[in-house]
């Protein structure tokens, strides 16, 4: 198969990603391999909601976000969907929406089952990985694609994403991951170690996690445009309904902030977990300062103190607040920057994202990576479906990789998930493992209909 123009897709003779043999790999990219269900169609969506009127979402970065998702929806031969989004938040959106459009040609005919050999395909095109390369939009675009078709395997097969990847077996788990740029951190061979010492247990832990879930803490208190009382009630009802961490948004005025954390730690008790997050606000000595005048509130970290591309200026902050820990990684745009944070020891906590990189394939490179430095992970959430996505990828973490959930939790937020066909469930502040079959990011038909912009019911003026 060829990609758009004549370009040769690059999947059959790649050698870094992963351990799969070169004849699956070429047998993959002609077409030849699996059931042999083909995509048929890729219909794009630029689906928005006006948080902005709430002011759910404000930051000291981002004070009037309209959480928004540039949407797709792959379908098969045989009638099967699957459904993938990249997250932004308003502006934009219609180009975010455009470049998954544009990777249309790269999916449709195509094997379902050609999974490593379409990410590589879109991830190495040689035309479009100069507009990143492997970064921005067009790899937020692929980590769209890349995620549907992973909802429309686990859908086939029957099974929630996170069980999906934790039943597989170690080789075909690293198979998964391209290598290139991480083997001075990380090895193949290294990978299948981690994946083979976790494999004792793995049936314990999905059953734990069947039974108890997965540890959550709640940003939803924290947003700069709550008033003082409304941080107050959101902090006791975080409490209330079993969260064991909070997180408040920091970085537009010091005695603001002073004052929110004050009346945070009033509410929630001295020992209570509270972090902090700055949204890139601050350049490196403005961090330190900034920081250093909230630790008498002993913040449980500190998420994104500076430019997400910073390496050096992380691990400078780190270093200069410590004992206060750094996090990141909402932002970080690939595993390549990720291995350079953790080689510099710039963070305490990892934050990957479910739709910045390239889907599931990168991520699960970055989850191995976190493991090798013996870093927790605790992912990204909030936004437009985002809770759905990532809790799969920390289960699966949890039951596949790390083994662990030591220093551990998934950020959550309280809204838009009624838009969800599997939406997340919480139960005493923990993430229910999800057993409806896929990915969880499956909108509801009238939810598409009704915020689609801008000739959606939502977005419609009265004299419309």
């Amino acid at each position: 198969m060829s990609g758009p123009a004549g370009a040769p897709m690059s999947g059959s003779t790649d050698t870094s990603a992963g351990m799969s043999g070169s004849k699956d790999a070429q047998a993959a990219s002609t077409g030849t391999a699996g059931a042999g269900y083909r995509i048929v169609s890729l219909d794009g969506h630029d689906i928005r909601f006006p948080t902005s009127l709430e002011l759910d979402g404000s930051d000291a970065m981002n004070p009037d976000p309209d959480y928004s998702a540039a949407y797709l929806v792959l379908r098969t031969d045989d009638g099967f969907e699957g459904h993938g989004f990249a997250f932004t938040i308003g502006r934009g959106n219609e180009v975010q929406t455009a470049a998954i459009k544009a990777l249309e040609p790269y999916v449709i005919g195509r094997d379902v089952e050609d999974l490593g050999a379409l990410w590589r395909d879109m991830v190495h095109d040689s035309q479009l990985r100069w507009l990143g390369p492997e970064k921005g939009v067009v790899h937020m675009a692929i980590s769209a694609v890349v995620n549907a078709l992973w909802d429309l395997k686990a859908k086939r097969e029957g099974k929630p994403l996170w069980l999906l990847l934790s039943e597989m077996s170690p080789e075909e788990i690293v198979a998964l991951v391209d290598f290139r740029y991480l083997t001075d951190a990380i090895t193949p061979e290294e990978a299948l170690a981690i994946l083979r010492a976790a494999e004792p247990g793995r049936a314990e832990r999905i059953a734990h996690l069947r039974e108890h879930g997965y540890p959550a803490y709640t940003t939803s208190p924290g947003w700069l445009g709550y008033d003082d009382d409304k941080l107050r009630r959101l902090c006791k009802e975080a409490m209330d309904e079993g969260f064991t961490q909070i997180k408040l948004k920091v970085g537009a005025d010091l005695q603001d902030d002073l004052r929110r954390m004050r009346i945070a730690r009033e509410t929630c008790g001295e020992d209570f977990p509270i972090a902090i997050d700055a949204n890139q606000r601050w350049d490196v000595g403005s961090a330190i300062a900034w920081v250093n005048a909230l630790a008498p509130f002993r913040p449980h970290w500190v998420e994104e103190p500076t430019s997400p591309d910073d390496v050096l200026g992380h691990a400078a902050i780190a270093r200069a607040i410590a004992p206060i820990p750094v996090a990141t990684g909402e932002h970080v745009q690939n595993r390549t920057v990720f291995k350079q944070l953790l080689q510099a020891g710039a963070i305490s906590y990892l934050q990957l994202d479910a739709a910045r990189v390239a889907g599931v394939n990168e991520n699960v490179a970055i989850l191995l990576l976190a493991a090798k430095f013996g870093i927790p992970v605790c992912p990204h959430a909030g936004g437009v479906g985002l809770c759905e996505l990532v809790q799969h990828l920390s289960m699966f973490d949890y039951v596949a990789v790390s083994g662990s959930m030591e220093n551990r939790v998934i950020e959550y937020v309280d809204h838009l998930h009624e838009h969800f066909v599997d939406p997340v469930v919480i139960r005493k502040g923990a993430y229910t493992a999800p057993s409806r079959p896929g990915f969880g990011a499956q909108m509801h038909a009238a939810s598409i209909a009704d915020h689609t912009y801008p000739g959606g019911r939502i977005w419609r003026s009265p004299d419309d």
